[in-house]
């Protein structure tokens, strides 16, 4: 009953928003654009989206008015992408492993455990005609790929130091809904346990989940230096976001005014792959400064450990991603599983 509620909702939603569009939009009566997020205001996402904000409303002069909704005010994770297909909300910037449960498999390739050693050899990706092609596969599903905006390097925490394959042994690990997450966390021998990301707070202050893995900026933002004892820097997987829109919203705008949106967006992608880097970089600091948390530095032999642990997830996740599209990446990267 309150799905079948939520999808009326959104159809009624998606209505009204389309009969907006027909008018022309004045200061007055705006086109208003819901973009919605699950993190914090006062993380490297929170902050583009607030900028985006910022630019495409002076752009466009008053005529589109940019509402963020940011902390999963709106919806969850697994209710915000079918909210954007019914027309509920116009612009989301998920995390990449959210389209695999979609349909579209082959954005988990950016959860491959240590594929990427650094932005530069991300950005060769996210930034060219790999990444391009991917946001394409999203039309079939009435969903507009407009860009990828960087959050950061994840790092694992527990309540117990992380530093080689054995000490994941029987731990509940909290994981976004990614077959190769999931069996990323199962090479170390632990238990992969998916829960939504508003919800992990809660999962590790009550022991439901033993630990999770996030880029420092999460990490620290939703206060999950208070129930965690350790985190590692181990750089072993990458978290991103692609921004997204209702296609069919977004093809119905003014020319002109999609045109302003779209420069806005590209300012705000900088911006947000910009400072990414240093907002982690900052976050680590503001962790170690909070006392409550023992940061972990792994020496070069025990990364070397790790990663020779989580690689033959390549292998063992191909058939599902697509074996052509991983050799792509490691081609672009340079990239070799044997070292």
């Amino acid at each position: 009953m309150q799905r079948r509620s939520l999808l009326g909702a959104a159809l009624a939603l998606a209505l009204s928003a389309t009969a907006a569009l027909a008018a022309a939009p004045t200061p007055a009566d705006p086109i208003v654009i819901k973009f919605s997020h699950v993190v914090a205001n006062d993380t490297p996402k929170g902050k583009a989206a607030m900028f985006f904000k910022k630019l495409a409303e002076e752009r466009t002069k008053g005529l589109v008015k940019i509402e963020v909704y940011p902390n999963s005010q709106l919806y969850k994770d697994k209710e915000e992408l079918e909210a954007l297909q019914l027309g509920a909300v116009q612009m989301l910037a998920p995390s990449l492993a959210k389209f695999g449960p979609l349909g579209v498999k082959e954005f988990e390739v950016f959860d491959l455990p240590f594929i990427f050693d650094n932005y530069d050899e991300l950005h060769k990706v996210t930034q060219g005609p790999i990444g391009a092609a991917l946001l394409k596969k999203l039309d079939s599903k009435g969903i507009l790929g407009l860009a990828y905006w960087d959050n950061g390097f994840k790092q694992f925490s527990a309540n117990k130091p992380l530093k080689t394959p054995a000490d994941f042994r029987g731990l509940k690990m909290r994981i976004q809904s990614s077959k190769v997450l999931d069996a990323q966390m199962r090479a170390l021998g632990s238990l992969p346990q998916q829960m939504a990301f508003s919800e992990v707070y809660q999962g590790l202050q009550t022991g439901v989940v033993d630990g999770a893995e996030n880029p420092p900026s999460n990490f620290y933002t939703q206060k999950m230096h208070e129930v965690q004892k350790y985190l590692t820097l181990s750089d072993h997987g990458y978290l991103g976001y692609a921004v997204i829109v209702n296609k069919r919203f977004w093809d119905g705008l003014p020319p002109d005014l999609r045109q302003q949106l779209e420069f806005s967006l590209k300012e705000a992608t900088q911006f947000a792959n910009r400072i990414a880097k240093s907002e982690n970089e900052g976050d680590i600091e503001n962790v170690k400064k909070s006392g409550k948390t023992q940061i972990v530095t792994l020496s070069p032999a025990e990364r070397a450990a790790l990663k020779k642990a989580l690689v033959p997830v390549h292998a063992q996740m191909a058939d599902r991603i697509g074996n052509d599209l991983i050799q792509s990446i490691y081609k672009e990267t340079g990239f070799n599983p044997a070292n």
